[in-house]
């Protein structure tokens, strides 16, 4: 088996359209396959993806769709991690680093309390 990278992840939300436009405006995604079909509503870039499911419920915290997740993470280069610390800081998005000595991270949440995080292995 070879992959070539992860395509996308599967979320659920509590606000479709309020998820998108969070993953548009802070990650930089764009909303992908438009108009194809109404669940789920997906954005990314060429190189991953989020999958956004409208939750069922009223939970808080990911794990809303009867499946929860730990985090998910996406791999930059050391200047965009860089850049990625000052965006998140002039949205005043809240975030921790960690170095994991083979590579560098920070997590942050999305407004469902889904954690991400972005990682460089340039260290």
């Amino acid at each position: 088996m070879q992959l070539e990278r992860m395509d996308h992840v599967a979320i659920g939300v509590r606000d479709v359209e309020a998820s998108k436009k969070w993953y548009c405006d802070v990650l930089g995604f764009k909303h992908l396959h438009p108009g194809v079909w109404d669940e789920p509503l997906f954005v990314g870039n060429d190189c991953a993806g989020v999958a956004l499911f409208q939750a069922h419920g009223n939970n808080k915290r990911s794990g809303s769709r009867e499946l929860s997740i730990l985090h998910f993470a996406f791999r930059t280069s050391r200047l965009g991690f860089n850049s990625a610390q000052e965006k998140l800081r002039a949205r005043d998005i809240k975030f921790e680093s960690q170095d994991h000595q083979i590579s560098h991270s920070i997590y942050f949440r999305d407004p469902d309390g889904h954690q991400l995080e972005i990682t460089t292995y340039e260290v």
